[in-house]
């Protein structure tokens, strides 16, 4: 695979709680590939989420140090932050796709990251939201062939600019 792929917090968690041996096999499968490869993506609310959920809400609680250490090896993968860009582009994708907000922020992060593929098990597996295509680390084992994805140019905003227009140049005089 030589395509950059965005990783959600579900496939994070299920590589850490092995309360589902076939998901924790397969997420961990997925998270070694994509480290060999370099091409792994997340972001700091899909970070966020993992802590909260591996320390507080699996069966088997992982400590808030060996938490933070996996959150810190995955900081390599420059996770994109919460910022006013993703957020316009979350709301977007909300408002067109009709997804949760969660959703909604886990897709545009991939996008603004140049990703072509979001791994996940949150969103049907094969949909397509503005050159981000969902793949289901569940249903695809990671030494499948992995169709050749492009990544869409950056959705440009509907909405005018805010502020004054700029004020033309002078037409030069001879």
């Amino acid at each position: 695979m030589t395509v950059r792929c965005f990783v959600d917090a579900n496939v994070l968690i299920y590589a850490r709680d092995p309360g589902e041996p076939f998901k924790h096999e397969r997420a961990k499968e997925w998270l070694n590939h994509l480290w060999r490869e370099g091409q792994g993506r997340t972001s700091t609310q899909v970070l966020s989420e993992y802590y909260v959920n591996v320390t507080r809400k699996i069966a088997a609680p992982v400590s808030p140090e060996d938490a933070w250490q996996e959150v810190d090896a995955l900081l390599a993968w420059d996770p994109h932050p919460i910022d006013a860009m993703l957020l316009a582009r979350a709301r977007e994708i909300e408002q067109r796709w009709q997804l949760s907000w969660w959703d909604s922020m886990a897709v545009a992060a991939a996008q603004l990251q140049g990703c072509a593929l979001l791994l996940t098990e949150d969103l049907q597996d094969g949909s397509q939201y503005g050159g981000v295509t969902v793949h289901s680390p569940f249903t695809h084992d990671v030494r499948e062939p992995i169709p050749a994805y492009a990544v869409a140019p950056p959705v440009l905003s509907r909405h005018r600019r805010r502020g004054r227009p700029r004020k033309q140049p002078a037409p030069a005089t001879a």
